[in-house]
């Protein structure tokens, strides 16, 4: 049995019969009540988001996921259409399973986490950092490099991210997909 001592970043938690990702936890200690850990919980299937106070040392039941690696196929009516790269496999994901679905490119490596109970999927993130091509941005203007100013820059798979001035139209570019952001210039 687990206890609340071995709660990480990430784990997932079956509370009140759903399952919940740890998004942040901490431990509160005073000097004359018994220590308490608290977490802040997303939900995985569902979209509730909750804090959770524990005594410490209290029982909690987390659940075995896998990280399985996908490529994404395409995306029709049913959702998005993914495939096993070592079974060959297809499985389709509704949108709201996905995070980050707008950096998704055709052919792009995504990992699905599989609850090792039922053998479901129960969600779907892309890597950290990934390398588009910018197909519409503004150019630049000149002198206006004072300050730490952005433009609104299209990217290939059709979403929109913030990219600095001296960024130009048909570059390759890394972001970040958990926040959005520009990262750094590719040398193609």
């Amino acid at each position: 049995m687990a206890t609340t001592s071995d709660i990480s970043r990430g784990m997932v938690l079956k509370l009140d019969g759903n399952l919940y990702s740890i998004v942040e936890f901490g431990e509160n200690k005073t000097a004359r009540a018994a220590a308490k850990v608290w977490a802040k919980l997303k939900g995985v299937d569902n979209n509730r988001s909750i804090e959770k106070t524990w005594n410490s040392g209290e029982t909690i039941y987390p659940v075995r996921v896998e990280k399985k690696a996908f490529q994404f196929l395409y995306k029709d009516e049913s959702g998005y259409n993914l495939m096993n790269n070592e079974t060959f496999e297809q499985i389709v994901l509704a949108e709201e399973m996905i995070d980050a679905p707008q950096f998704l490119k055709d052919n792009g490596e995504i990992f699905v986490l599989i609850n090792t109970e039922t053998d479901q999927p129960i969600g779907a993130e892309l890597p950290e950092k990934i390398v588009v091509k910018i197909t519409y941005c503004e150019p630049g203007l000149r002198g206006d490099t004072a300050t730490r100013a952005t433009k609104p820059a299209t990217i290939d798979t059709g979403a929109i991210v913030n990219v600095p001035l001296f960024v130009e139209d048909g570059e390759t570019i890394r972001i970040n997909t958990k926040t959005g952001e520009y990262v750094e210039r590719v040398k193609e």
